[in-house]
């Protein structure tokens, strides 16, 4: 009894603490081991993809707003001349027409309106 000890009532053996390892297959452990890297590196192109792809999306963003950006600075120096680049003025005639179009159909709805209060 000198090897053994006595805690609440129990006696306990001296000796390896914990939990025991499980008899585990070395090579089936391998596999999933070898496994799990091969799906990380899918993962890991699988988002260098996607970050390639969100990277050159915005710089052809950039590259679109950087040309606008010229052609409005050229708008504006032709502007500074006196000189009134032809596509404002189409965007100017472009708004008036759309504008002509938006209150001839509100006079025409007004119209409708109305004929149809002097039907009562």
């Amino acid at each position: 009894l000198d090897s053994e000890k006595v805690v609440g009532g129990k006696v306990k053996k001296p000796g390896k603490r914990g939990r025991k390892p499980a008899k585990i297959d070395l090579k089936a452990k391998l596999e999933r081991s070898r496994q799990s890297a091969r799906e990380c590196r899918a993962r890991k192109k699988l988002r260098y993809q996607y970050l390639e792809e969100l990277v050159s999306s915005r710089e052809r963003a950039i590259c679109a707003l950087r040309e606008e950006l010229e052609m409005y600075k050229q708008w504006c120096m032709a502007m500074d001349q006196g000189k009134i680049p032809s596509e404002i003025k189409a965007l100017l005639t472009g708004e008036e027409q759309s504008k002509s179009q938006q209150n001839s159909s509100r006079h025409m709805k007004a119209g409708k309106t109305d004929a149809n209060s002097n039907s009562c």
